[in-house]
């Protein structure tokens, strides 16, 4: 018996934050079942001039059998990560697509430019 094949246009986005990967695997269980989406999470060390974090990053891909427009993809990252934010107390994340990438801050000196 032959598979059924289904196909969409590919649309990857990633998001990556720093936080207890476990806290953050919770949060988007929960997300997913509200919702009804699969993503990917990984372990992550994000190592910066003079220090460094650990934390995720949170894939999610326009999945054939529920296809979705970029820009809805999009959005429920960015819903996603703000959940993440939250649940992880952080005060950024960042939101990678094919075609930009776009760092969030709730920082005060970034909110203060």
């Amino acid at each position: 018996m032959m598979p059924h094949i289904a196909k969409a246009s590919s649309y990857s986005v990633s998001i990556h934050i720093a936080g207890d990967p476990a806290t953050a695997r919770h949060i988007c269980r929960k997300f997913c079942d509200k919702v009804g989406l699969c993503v990917t999470v990984t372990d992550t060390d994000y190592i910066y001039t003079n220090g460094s974090e650990v934390g995720v990053r949170v894939g999610l891909i326009n999945y054939p059998r529920f296809p979705k427009s970029p820009a809805e993809i999009e959005e429920t990252a960015f819903k996603l990560a703000s959940m993440l934010r939250n649940g992880l107390r952080q005060e950024s994340f960042t939101i990678e697509t094919p075609n930009e990438t776009m760092w969030f801050s709730w920082r005060e000196q970034d909110v203060a430019k």
